[in-house]
């Protein structure tokens, strides 16, 4: 749930946006790219968003359909455009992103009466992110949401906040954004976030800490990305994993916590054990980070197993399940 829109991405790198001259476009929006990735290893998806009525929010819809991705919550908002975003790329750490989404995105006005409760609450994963907090009606939207989640968590696997901390989107800073993601915590089960992102939800700025901090806010599985140290995850019941990152040439670093994100809902869905999901979402994280596109960089199954060299069956759980088939949390097959 949250932000769609438009990547229009330089086809040449090492190159400010003023002297590009070829452009591609590729379906972006950080929550619709996890979407594609799990969809990538397998998993149903769906997405909960909003365009504009006009051709880029026909494409929004067109690629998702293309992905094998539920679009059928993703409606249109007839008086703002669909959102478009530009980025430079010079490798291996440096990709400045530039968000046009003026007056105002269409996935800021998704509001909380037009959510379909009954899809949000049966779907054994349900992903949100901080940007969908930053204004009104979307933030009161985003709640409802984690409130129906968290009424009834039959069936559910996990409930995944993703702080996604975008300083551009927000009027308060920090201080007054992190009342709301402090709401949004107290509903969630799994938190991800950077260094900068973690501080901004808890106030601390060292790994372990954070981690900490997040547990007490109530989540179970608190996940703290630390760029080329990798990544710390603390679990509830004293389960630690420091996971180091896995090395690639960087193309773009743009979308490769997007991948991260695709494949650590793959590995709750396939019951992992901490590390594992871990060490294979940083796996999916590294080839996204060796590719120029975001969404369409997503990486299957077996890409991810062979950059592992071979280690386990990324496409199967513990059980042995195939996550292509229906999933057992959803038997019906109707929610995301």
């Amino acid at each position: 749930m949250g932000r769609i829109g438009v990547d229009i991405y330089p086809l040449q790198t090492g190159v400010s946006l003023a002297r590009v001259e070829t452009f591609a476009k590729y379906l972006g929006g950080s929550p619709t790219n996890v979407a594609v990735a799990a969809a990538r290893l397998g998993r149903r998806t769906a997405v909960v968003s909003r365009t504009g009525r006009d051709p880029f929010g026909a494409y929004c819809r067109q690629a998702l359909a293309e992905f094998g991705v539920d679009g059928r919550w993703v409606t249109e908002v007839p008086e703002y455009p669909t959102p478009v975003t530009f980025c430079e790329i010079f490798p291996p750490d440096h990709f400045p992103l530039y968000f046009y989404r003026e007056p105002k995105a269409p996935d800021l006005e998704i509001h909380a009466a037009e959510l379909d409760r009954r899809a949000i609450r049966e779907a054994a994963v349900f992903w949100m992110t901080g940007t969908g907090l930053c204004a009104e009606p979307s933030r009161a939207a985003t709640l409802a949401a984690l409130e129906t989640r968290r009424a009834d968590r039959s069936g559910q696997v996990a409930t995944v906040f993703d702080l996604d901390w975008r300083p551009m989107f927000w009027e308060a800073g920090p201080d007054g954004a992190r009342t709301h993601y402090e709401q949004a915590l107290a509903h969630a089960t799994v938190a991800v976030g950077n260094l900068q992102e973690c501080e901004v939800a808890t106030g601390e700025s060292e790994p372990e800490a954070c981690a900490q901090a997040l547990l007490e806010r109530g989540v179970e599985l608190a996940v703290v990305k630390q760029g080329p140290r990798g990544v710390l995850a603390v679990h509830r019941d004293g389960t630690i994993a420091e996971v180091p990152p896995h090395p690639v040439e960087v193309v773009n670093g743009l979308g490769a916590g997007d991948a991260f994100g695709g494949a650590l809902c793959h590995g709750l869905l396939a019951g992992w054990e901490v590390e594992r999901t871990i060490r294979h979402a940083n796996a999916a994280g590294a080839l996204v980070a060796s590719r120029l596109s975001c969404s369409a960089a997503m990486p299957t199954a077996e890409e991810v197993t062979a950059l592992l060299g071979g280690e386990g069956v990324p496409g199967r759980g513990e059980d042995g399940a195939d996550p292509g088939s229906p999933d057992p949390h959803d038997p019906k097959g109707e929610s995301p």
